[in-house]
């Protein structure tokens, strides 16, 4: 486990790319926290990692948004997922696989499907408004 801390957006899109550089492909990366919390800005990070210029936004509305590169980068947001039924519309098994790297935020709603090697990145407020605490869990971590 990691812990870090960081005071702004821009603080937490380089604990991304420090952590990313890490990441290798065939990895899920999971995201748990709440509104606000940054998640999206950890993708822009971690997409600068793997030098990646892609515009980043949150996939809330089209549950995925795919940002290619080597390698494949994949970002779903699952809040309206609820249940295998509602997972299996995503299409998220197909985008498993050794060469892609998978973002999820409201990884908690699917908790159940997540593959054994998932990272989890858990994001909290600080003690400030925009202060967080990014803590770090799974393989390599």
């Amino acid at each position: 486990m990691r812990k870090y801390y960081s005071a702004s957006e821009k603080g937490t899109a380089a604990i991304a790319k420090e952590i990313c550089s890490a990441v290798c492909p065939g990895t899920v990366v999971a995201f748990r926290g709440g509104l606000g919390m940054g998640k999206t800005a950890f993708v822009r990070g971690a997409l600068k990692a793997f030098g990646n210029d892609s515009f980043v936004s949150s996939p809330t509305f089209a549950l995925v948004h795919d940002y290619g590169g080597t390698p494949h980068i994949y970002h779903f947001d699952m809040y309206r997922v609820n249940g295998w039924d509602d997972l299996y519309s995503t299409g998220f098994f197909d985008y498993l696989n050794e060469e892609s790297v998978l973002f999820i935020e409201w990884s908690e709603n699917i908790e159940f499907a997540l593959p054994e090697r998932t990272v989890f990145v858990e994001i909290s407020q600080g003690q400030q408004p925009d202060d967080r605490v990014i803590t770090v869990t799974g393989e390599g971590f």
